[in-house]
């Protein structure tokens, strides 16, 4: 009887450490620095490329004269008061010379009594990265915020 619980407490102690392993082993993520961006010092290119995206809910980036940037767009909004938050950016190895990046943004909607303007809006956001190379893929993970 001692013995078989001896056993379930093995594989317990197995079972739990090959759950966590995987947290504890992936030294390759890393936190990613950048500035955002003000209307004022978006590069001129990324103002004109912007609009192609301004329609869809997404993260992607660009590269412009050796500097990486993230853009962070909402999609279409039929009112003012919708904002986009870049909260945090990770660099995820896939390869030895690849990697993919996870936008965490936090999105804001109006509250019902606000007054905000009448009139379609697409919110965004721009980072600067520190980034040297373009990211094979990028995620965009969400968390709504009233």
């Amino acid at each position: 009887m001692k013995r078989n619980h001896i056993i379930m407490g093995v594989i317990l102690i197995l079972i739990s450490a090959i759950l966590l392993s995987p947290k504890y082993f992936n030294k390759g993520d890393k936190k990613v620095k950048y500035k955002i961006l003000e209307s004022s010092e978006i590069p001129e290119k990324i103002k004109e490329i912007l609009p192609k995206y301004l329609t869809e809910e997404r993260a992607l980036s660009c590269r412009l004269n050796d500097e990486i940037y993230v853009l962070v767009t909402r999609g279409e909004k039929q009112t003012g008061g919708y904002t986009v938050e870049v909260e945090n950016i990770v660099k995820e190895k896939v390869t030895k010379d690849e990697f993919e990046l996870t936008v965490y943004a936090k999105f804001r909607d109006p509250d019902v009594n606000d007054i905000v303007s009448q009139g379609f809006t697409y919110p965004f956001a721009i980072v600067k990265t520190n980034l040297n190379q373009m990211p094979g893929s990028i995620k965009l993970e969400v968390e709504y915020e009233e």
